[in-house]
C-alpha cells in the first residue's frame, strides 16, 4: 500500500474532514481514503438531478402525498402561435 502526505491542507478543511469522519464513524485517515476512492472510481455513472434528489430523499423515508382526482378531463397544451 501507498502512503500519502499532504502539505499547507487549510485549518478549515481538515475540521470539517474530521467532522465528516466523526458523522460516518470513521478515522479522518479512513474518510479521507474513502473520498479519494470515490472520486477515482471509474465506474460510478453520472447521476442527473432528479435521480440523485430522489435517491436522497428516499433515505429519508420518501413522502406519499394524497393527489385529488381530477374535475376535467386532460387536454393537450395550447401553444402560441
Amino acid at each position: 500500500m501507498a502512503a500519502l502526505s499532504i502539505r499547507d491542507l487549510d485549518d478549515t478543511v481538515r475540521e470539517k474532514l474530521r467532522l465528516r469522519a466523526a458523522q460516518h464513524g470513521r478515522s479522518m485517515e479512513a474518510e479521507v481514503r474513502h473520498i479519494l476512492t470515490a472520486a477515482v472510481a471509474e465506474d460510478v455513472p453520472a447521476t442527473d438531478l432528479f435521480s440523485a434528489l430522489t435517491d436522497r430523499f428516499a433515505r429519508l423515508g420518501g413522502v406519499e402525498l394524497d393527489l385529488p382526482a381530477r374535475s376535467t378531463p386532460p387536454r393537450a397544451a395550447s401553444l402560441p402561435e
